[in-house]
Formats: structure tokens, C-alpha cells, sequence
């Protein structure tokens, strides 16, 4: 499996970035299936990582409070790739963002870990 995230980069706050993620030998429409965005500010460890967005095959899709009316995950899943439209940056959404994705619901993961994780994509928005 192989998650290849693009679309980051440098923009002022107010601005726009769209991220896109694009699977190899994982159908993201194939359930059950846990699809997120991730986002690790400067400083912050791995293991505190945000979760800003998600889609549960079950649940549907959820934000984190801080980006909710702001961002938006979608999927399309006639190229398999997961997005997130991110509106109004503050600088505060500055950090490495990855999609992560599991073969599970969501409440289902294991200490909130992901089989599968891309490689980062840097967002930075300056004030």
C-alpha cells in the first residue's frame, strides 16, 4: 500500500490550499474504512499529531473543532484519491500534514494508530 500526498506549500493567512492523496493498492471506498488527515505542528512529536479530519465508512465525517466551517475532506472515488480543501489558513495551521488510512471504523483503531500513513506534505501560513 502506498499513500503519495501533494498540495501543500507556503501561503498568507486568509489563503487557500487544496491536498490531495492518492492510494495504491488500498480502494479508499472499500469498506469498513477509517480515511484521515493528519497535521503535526512545529515542535510537536509524531505521537502529537491531530487528527483534523476524517471520513468513517460508518460514521461519516468529522472535524476537529479548530477547523471545522474551514476545511473540508472529501473523496473521489472514481481516481481513489482523498482531498482536503483547507479555506481561511490561520497561521496556526501551520504543520506537516499526512492522510493516513485503515481497513477498520475509526472507533476501531488501536491506540488511535494508522496501518497506513503517506509522507508528509509542509503547510505554512504566515500572518
Amino acid at each position: 500500500v502506498r499513500l503519495v500526498v501533494s498540495g501543500g506549500g507556503s501561503v498568507q493567512a486568509g489563503g487557500s490550499l487544496t491536498l490531495s492523496c492518492t492510494a495504491s493498492g488500498f480502494i479508499f471506498d472499500n469498506e469498513p474504512y477509517c480515511l484521515a488527515w493528519l497535521r503535526q505542528a512545529p515542535g510537536k512529536r509524531n505521537s502529537q499529531r491531530e487528527m483534523v479530519a476524517r471520513i468513517d465508512s460508518d460514521t461519516g465525517i468529522a472535524y476537529v473543532d479548530v477547523v471545522k466551517g474551514r476545511f473540508t475532506i472529501s473523496l473521489d472515488n472514481a481516481v481513489n484519491t482523498l482531498y482536503l480543501q483547507m479555506n481561511s489558513l490561520r497561521p496556526e495551521d501551520t504543520g506537516l500534514y499526512k492522510c493516513a488510512a485503515e481497513r477498520s471504523r475509526c472507533g476501531d483503531l488501536v491506540f488511535g494508530l494508522f496501518d497506513y500513513l503517506s509522507q508528509g506534505t509542509q503547510v505554512t501560513v504566515s500572518s
